[in-house]
């Protein structure tokens, strides 16, 4: 039987008070560089060549501009590694999905499809 790639990622929610340094919160605006969306704020964490990245931009632009409400902030990881250590971030592309207050509720590694992030804001909106 051939090697079927799975498409999309898996989306884990997102890390608990303890992991998150006990505050209950994320990141804010100005940790991020960006203002954060009314409903929600796609996060995405790239680096200069990651091909993936550039895909997966497109798709957080794509599902920013179809949801009212919704943010979309692209950081360079390699330009941010204190914020990339805080939030614990392995590779790129990593998106998270946090709510109106700035907390993460979701987060996936790799680069995803966009009825998977349209799926995934479901849970924070």
């Amino acid at each position: 039987m051939p090697h079927r790639r799975r498409s999309g990622r898996a989306w884990v929610s997102g890390r608990d008070d303890a992991e998150a340094g006990g505050s209950g919160t994320g990141p804010d605006a100005a940790e991020l560089g960006g203002a954060l969306g009314e409903r929600a704020t796609l996060v995405q964490f790239s680096s200069a060549f990651c091909a993936p990245c550039r895909a997966t931009r497109r798709v957080l632009d794509e599902v920013a501009a179809m949801v009212p409400g919704v943010a979309h902030i692209e950081i360079d990881a390699e330009a941010r590694l204190d914020l990339v250590r805080a939030l614990g971030i392995l590779k790129t592309p990593t998106v998270l999905v946090l709510d109106a207050h700035g907390r993460e509720v979701r987060r996936a590694a790799g680069q995803p499809r966009r009825a998977d992030v349209i799926a995934a804001l479901g849970k924070a909106v």
